[in-house]
């Protein structure tokens, strides 16, 4: 008896090591993210879901709010505890980690799915450092979104999207009159300085636009461009509630779906929340591109993938790369985030009515970078300080704050 239960405890004892040998075998990967709203968590469910489908092992370390994510990613780097993964957007933040050689190249696996053949060159470029690629994009996101509730437009009496500034401060004194809170503001500087580059978008132009923040123009056409937007800006103050300072996006977005506020300036992952509601685009909430704006602007994701020293994590990275830009996975992504997919060769039949149309200004060129892809993080935060200071300041006097703009890029 003492026997046999020797051979059944040992043989317990090598099924458990076969069974620990095959689990340290599958690819395995921590992702640091900052997705983590409703519509945000549901869209990278769908990369997790087809990467634990193909075999691989995934470890979530999801952080709420895009700066705390990043401030934690730079300590794990500093400490040398990089994550396998870390999303972030498509930019000179991610040029500058490559630069120092913290980042591993995938370029055999965009070679192998010939990803330049799917991808606009542009994102390509962009992706890619000294001819090799370290990005996965994920999908890319409009920045000229003015979202509004059907319900609170209809109390309001507005029949029709307000096709000028002049229109949609019109529709915005109606919805006051109506007891709607006009505008859902996200008081946090990011969410401003959104708002920000989408009215100077339609102040300036798409050649204006890339001449001020690409350029660094600060000519006479350039210095009047931002002073109109201030203006425009600070007109808003008087449209939003006294609770908007520090609200998150996703609480804004909130405030439409159950027709407290009328309208919300906000990148199109919007519709993410949107969506999780049961919110039908067309029906219960309307998109419409900034009043007077020719184009949109727009920011890419993308997945990092930091150099840890661990065979078994390169190998989940490829891993989770190929599953990135797999056709089925960019759609069903942007489903649930509210993007617009990266390949360019996928179906978008399924798109909604919103996507749709910033595949259409994608597709036609109408567009601008947002200022994280062409300006230093340095810069980026300098841009919202200075936006953040006009807004809370409550200043009026948007002709000096407007000579003031082009110190941020010094």
């Amino acid at each position: 008896m003492k026997t046999m239960m020797k051979l059944f405890l040992a043989g317990v004892a090598v099924a458990g090591l076969c069974a620990s040998a095959q689990a340290e075998d599958k690819p395995t990967i921590e992702i640091m993210s900052s997705w983590t709203s409703g519509g945000e968590a549901a869209a990278l469910n769908v990369i997790r879901s087809e990467f634990e489908k193909r075999g691989g092992v995934w470890k979530d370390s999801s952080i709420a709010g895009f700066g705390a994510a990043d401030a934690a990613f730079q300590n794990r780097i500093v400490a040398g505890d990089a994550p396998g993964a870390k999303q972030g957007v498509i930019g000179l933040a991610a040029a500058d980690f490559v630069g120092q050689g913290l980042f591993n190249s995938i370029d055999d696996v965009a070679a192998a799915g010939k990803w330049a053949d799917a991808l606009p060159k542009s994102i390509t470029d962009l992706i890619s450092y000294d001819g090799k690629v370290y990005l996965a994009p994920t999908g890319a996101h409009g920045e000229s979104w003015v979202f509004y509730s059907k319900e609170a437009f209809d109390k309001a009496g507005i029949a029709e999207e307000p096709k000028s500034w002049e229109e949609f401060f019109t529709d915005l004194d109606k919805l006051k009159a109506a007891g709607i809170i006009p505008v859902a503001w996200g008081g946090q500087p990011w969410q401003q300085t959104k708002v920000f580059n989408m009215i100077l978008l339609s102040q300036v132009g798409i050649d204006g636009f890339l001449k001020i923040y690409v350029d660094k123009d600060k000519s006479e056409a350039s210095v009047e461009g931002v002073k109109k937007t201030l203006e425009i800006l600070g007109k808003l103050r008087a449209y939003v509630d006294a609770g908007a300072a520090g609200r998150n996006w996703n609480d804004a977005t909130a405030m439409l779906i159950t027709a407290k506020a009328g309208v919300q300036f906000m990148g199109d992952w919007a519709k993410g929340e949107f969506t999780v509601a049961g919110k039908e685009p067309g029906k219960d909430y309307g998109c419409m591109i900034a009043p007077e704006s020719k184009g949109m602007v727009y920011i890419a994701d993308s997945l990092w993938f930091p150099k840890t020293g661990n065979a078994g994590t390169d190998k989940a990275q490829k891993l989770l790369a190929d599953v990135v830009m797999d056709p089925a996975v960019q759609v069903e992504f942007a489903l649930k985030k509210g993007s617009v997919p990266m390949r360019t060769d996928v179906d978008k039949s399924k798109l909604d009515v919103c996507a749709q149309k910033g595949a259409e200004l994608m597709a036609s060129g109408a567009i601008v970078p947002d200022q994280a892809i062409v300006l230093t993080p340095q810069q980026v935060g300098a841009l919202d300080d200075y936006v953040d200071e006009y807004w809370s300041g409550g200043s009026d006097d948007a002709a000096a704050a407007a000579e003031n703009f082009f110190a941020i890029f010094e």
